[in-house]
């Protein structure tokens, strides 16, 4: 491709439902959309500000009349599609969450982005124009329906947009580790002065890149904010946290929507922590055996690591 596309980006949150005998719930696209005639899992796009669990919730309904309850993560994949006739390249950061119907019943839609929505066996989905994402989920081979563009655009990191209220808003995706070496070890590190948390410790990573998937985009981050070689083990949950009035880098308040990944991550090779990345958001790097995270004053860590350490080695899962 050789259009100039305007690039794009959203968060995005999706259903995986199967019903008592195994068939799973799937919504087809309308000429309305980009892709009309493809089938993926009911959901779409997080508004700002909303946690995901309710966007599931909320777009399910919307899609196919059926209220569900969400029961778990069962995946988080990014990918990329060009949309010629539109002028855009769209990146998405898709939440999958296992989902059961709670009641309700099936409708057809007109003059939406999605128009039927049935219940299909695996062999009956293995038939149909999926969706990549959707294909991944179920455990399908994925056909090629999306037009993706040669490489990715340019996306600026930072993308503030003023918001209804006057105030410009953030939206953005990042990916975390709760990191260990083989001696148990957790690896924090220290946000810089001047950006919102200075001085806090905090996990390992940050925003993914466009066109960046979230497990590559933690292991760049963590070589380049800590020094550390690491493996991903385990998607341990997601997290979305706002803070309206947030004070960085920028000079002036921005209402900010995070939605972040948490992984386990192994460090198998653990070397004396450094920071590449001088002058950006992480001021130091450094191990901590548990006993000395715990013995950390709360105001000492972020509240969201402290909540993610708490659930980690307490043995619970974030969602």
């Amino acid at each position: 491709m050789t259009i100039a596309l305007e690039p794009l980006r959203r968060i995005a949150a999706y259903a995986l439902c199967a019903d008592p005998a195994g068939r799973v719930l799937l919504v087809r696209a309308s000429p309305a959309s980009g892709t009309p005639g493809v089938w993926s899992l009911p959901g779409g796009a997080v508004d700002h500000g909303e946690d995901p669990r309710h966007t599931v919730v909320r777009e399910t309904a919307a899609e196919t009349g059926l209220s569900v309850a969400v029961s778990g993560l069962r995946d988080v994949v990014a990918d990329m599609r060009a949309l010629p006739h539109r002028g855009v390249t769209i990146h998405t950061d898709r939440l999958v969450y296992t989902v059961s119907v709670r009641g309700g019943s099936l409708w057809d839609r007109t003059a939406q982005p999605t128009d039927l929505a049935r219940w299909h066996t695996l062999d009956e989905a293995a038939r149909l124009a999926l969706r990549p994402f959707t294909a991944r989920a179920l455990g399908l081979p994925a056909a090629t329906v999306d037009l993706r563009p040669d490489e990715p655009p340019e996306f600026p990191s930072f993308h503030a947009v003023p918001g209804p209220d006057g105030l410009h808003r953030a939206q953005r995706f990042a990916a975390y580790a709760v990191a260990t070496d083989p001696a148990g070890r957790v690896l924090l590190t220290r946000i810089a002065d001047g950006y919102p948390g200075a001085g806090c410790w905090h996990l390992p990573g940050g925003g993914t890149d466009y066109g960046e998937q979230p497990g590559s985009a933690l292991i760049r981050e963590l070589l380049e904010e800590t020094g550390q070689r690491g493996r991903l083990v385990e998607l341990l949950g997601v997290l979305s946290h706002r803070d309206a009035a947030s004070l960085g880098p920028e000079g002036y308040p921005i209402d900010w929507h995070g939605v972040r990944a948490f992984y386990r991550v192994a460090v198998d090779a653990p070397v004396p922590p450094t920071v590449g990345d001088v002058g950006g958001s992480t001021s130091e790097a450094r191990w901590f055996t548990p006993d000395e995270v715990t013995a950390l004053a709360a105001d000492q860590l972020t509240e969201v690591t402290a909540d993610v350490v708490r659930a980690t080695f307490g043995g619970h899962r974030l969602s």
